[in-house]
């Protein structure tokens, strides 16, 4: 797995994450400011060799009527400094060992896995095409263990986030429509309403 080392923020694909098949689904994201403070920190930390940091978010999730999920971030899982592999055309190698444990988390956990990482810049970030790429290679390994599940992949900024959720019975992944951080204060970081 690898994640594009970028020199400045790229247009997001306009294909990606429009909702398959005409649907209007929303997907609302949910995270307590405490976990988010604590996954940012994390993924800030420098590397021996990596020049970026990621993880995984476990995550429970719900309906939303008519179509849609709410998706709640429940815990950080980072990838641990073993499992990078050593790649400077890219910003970050996972190992799949890295993939191994994560999946053996939601299996274990029962939640639904969401890949995460930073670009580090303030306002909305978007994933390059090495994200795009990557992501949608190894997010259905987890329909190997949780198959009625939804996984996906958030790109955080300093101030932002970007997510894409995939759910096994449609071939493209939808986008996050909304991007809640839970806690005094309550904020929405953005919404596509």
């Amino acid at each position: 797995m690898v994640m594009e080392q970028r020199a400045s923020q790229s247009a997001p694909s306009r294909d990606i994450g429009a909702a398959p098949q005409g649907l209007a689904m929303r997907v609302a994201f949910k995270i307590t400011r405490t976990l988010l403070r604590n996954t940012l920190d994390d993924l800030c930390r420098p590397h021996p060799f990596s020049a970026e940091r990621v993880g995984f978010l476990s995550c429970r999730v719900g309906g939303l009527k008519p179509s849609g999920w709410v998706v709640l971030a429940h815990d950080f899982y980072p990838v641990a400094d073993g499992d990078y592999l050593p790649d400077r055309t890219v910003g970050a190698m996972m190992a799949a060992a890295a993939i191994r444990k994560a999946m053996q988390v939601a299996f274990s956990d029962e939640v639904c896995m969401f890949h995460v990482h930073v670009h580090g810049h303030r306002g909305q970030p978007s994933f390059s095409g090495v994200d795009l790429r990557e992501t949608a290679k190894f997010i259905p390994d987890f329909w190997h263990v949780r198959p009625h599940l939804v996984h996906g992949a958030i790109v955080l900024s300093l101030d932002s986030a970007a997510g894409l959720c995939w759910h096994p019975q449609y071939s493209k992944p939808f986008r996050f429509s909304d991007f809640s951080v839970v806690g005094a204060p309550m904020s929405a970081v953005w919404s596509a309403k």
